[in-house]
């Protein structure tokens, strides 16, 4: 009877640990002490396989330490009117809360944000073919059928135009979840969303042997033109994503007072281009961009194989060497298959550069920063993997020059910023996306209050666009390595006391 009952007693164990276990997980104390538990042993584990991926860890993302409010987060300006208006106004600017770890991890979310993400289903799209000067085709992707959107914004909008948001995904294309998801919540709030993609890329056939180099803002200029003459009473805005800012800010330092942009915003941005590319990235990231771009050039092959030679190009073991062997080539006088007429229309895009100096005296993203005519609001995040401090933003710029402000957090990774969300709410919020957006709600209404004339707001008309290209045409660009040297001087010799005024004026 006795062995009965101890048998009985061995076979009841198991549940009589776990209703011991559920009773105790209900004290608060004995619940907290078992997520502590399991959020130490979770971040063992991740830091193991950190080490053994060569990834780089980061202290400020371990379990317990979440960034809040404006601990993690700092706004950088130079002192205008434009910045303290901003600070007054925009309260998505100061006060995050984004995610602790897990879902903080840098890694995690870049990896995340990089990939197809749970947004795509709800984002439909009808894709425009633009073809360009050169032959060549881009793809513009316009965002339909997403849900309601806020009629408060359009009617902020003169002639209830809503605005048109551009978004120029990384230089090796494709809809990221990062950018889907700005995509849906920029829809559902009313905003005109057409996805830019460059030549070749997310499905756009390549019909000529000219690829986009970094920075290249040809293709983008001639889009913006496009969508211009199809929403002209539209406010036009522009978010990149990555290294697709090297095309943005490309475009608005060519541009100038000329650019039919009226704000524009950069997430996650490769300000120093030939820095990036000379700078060694974790291995995970450095392979699989590496593949992927490979993959791009493998597909057209046989096309590219007349003006240049392939298996060199794709036997390249970096990032950088195949961009230098890809754009970079010692026949000067070689042109990319074009007409002599298409030639003289590109002027010196029509042949590949020389050398690696060269190829970034024309291409670097700040080679015209001086010159750019409207705000720029740069989110950078401290813990960005593929934004080594090396090719952090350059704080000079956001120092001297009042067009360019810079939101940097401690965490966040690459095109991340997840928020922390509550027990019932089970959609990845975006704190770049909320802010980026309030960010072009008040400086339109900023500068739309600011200038009367209608000119202002929805960019100078045709005849004053063609003046301003003529004075421009004459004042050439100087060298970046000029500009940057200029950037250093202006940092010592500009009074930080005065304050800007954000006159914007067109050259008569």
């Amino acid at each position: 009877m006795a062995l009965f009952l101890w048998e009985g007693l061995f076979c009841l164990l198991p549940s009589l640990l776990l209703l011991v276990l559920l009773v105790a997980v209900r004290r608060p104390a004995v619940y907290a002490w078992m997520g502590q538990s399991a959020g130490a042993v979770g971040w063992t584990l991740w830091r193991c396989l950190c080490l053994i991926l060569h990834l780089p860890l980061h202290t400020t993302t371990q379990p317990g330490t979440s960034i809040r409010g404006s601990d993690g987060t700092q706004f950088m300006s130079k002192r205008s009117a434009l910045a303290q208006y901003l600070q007054r106004h925009c309260g998505a600017l100061t006060r995050p809360t984004l995610a602790p770890w897990p879902r903080g991890d840098p890694h995690f979310q870049t990896i995340l944000g990089l990939l197809w993400g749970p947004y795509a289903h709800r984002v439909q799209f009808t894709r425009d073919h633009l073809l360009l000067k050169d032959g060549g085709i881009v793809a513009l992707d316009w965002a339909v059928g997403t849900g309601s959107s806020d009629p408060n914004l359009r009617r902020r909008c003169e002639g209830s135009s809503p605005p048109v948001l551009f978004l120029i995904p990384q230089l090796w294309g494709g809809l990221s979840s990062h950018l889907s998801s700005l995509c849906h919540t920029a829809t559902s709030q009313g905003f005109y969303v057409v996805v830019f993609h460059h030549r070749g890329t997310a499905g756009c056939p390549l019909t000529t042997t000219r690829l986009t180099e970094f920075g290249d803002s040809a293709d983008f200029e001639q889009a913006v033109a496009y969508v211009h003459s199809r929403h002209p009473s539209s406010v036009l805005l522009a978010v990149s994503e990555g290294s697709g800012s090297g095309t943005l800010v490309s475009y608005l330092g060519e541009k100038g007072s000329s650019s039919r942009l009226t704000a524009a915003a950069a997430i996650s941005p490769v300000l120093l281009g030939q820095a990036w590319y000379e700078t060694a990235l974790p291995s995970l990231y450095h392979w699989g961009l590496l593949y992927h771009r490979k993959q791009q050039l493998r597909r057209y092959a046989s096309s590219f194989r007349k003006v240049l030679d392939v298996d060199h190009v794709l036997r390249s073991s970096s990032i950088k060497e195949l961009e230098e062997r890809l754009f970079c080539s010692d026949l000067s006088e070689t042109l990319w298959g074009l007409s002599p007429s298409v030639a003289w229309e590109l002027k010196d895009r029509a042949h590949p550069t020389s050398d690696w100096d060269s190829y970034w005296e024309r291409n670097e993203p700040l080679r015209d920063a001086d010159e750019v005519a409207v705000p720029v609001l740069c989110i950078y995040s401290r813990d960005d993997p593929l934004l080594p401090p090396v090719c952090s933003p350059p704080l000079s710029l956001f120092q001297c020059n009042p067009y360019f402000m810079l939101l940097s957090t401690d965490t966040g990774g690459h095109c991340g910023f997840s928020l922390q969300t509550s027990n019932n709410q089970s959609e990845d919020v975006k704190w770049s996306h909320l802010a980026v957006l309030e960010y072009f709600r008040v400086a339109v209404d900023f500068l739309k209050g600011g200038e009367k004339d209608v000119g202002f707001w929805i960019g100078p008309s045709g005849e004053q666009r063609n003046r301003t290209n003529t004075m421009a045409s004459v004042r050439r660009r100087r060298a970046a390595a000029t500009r940057r040297a200029q950037i250093q001087t202006n940092n010592q010799s500009l009074n930080e006391a005065d304050e800007f005024t954000w006159k914007r004026s067109y050259t008569r």
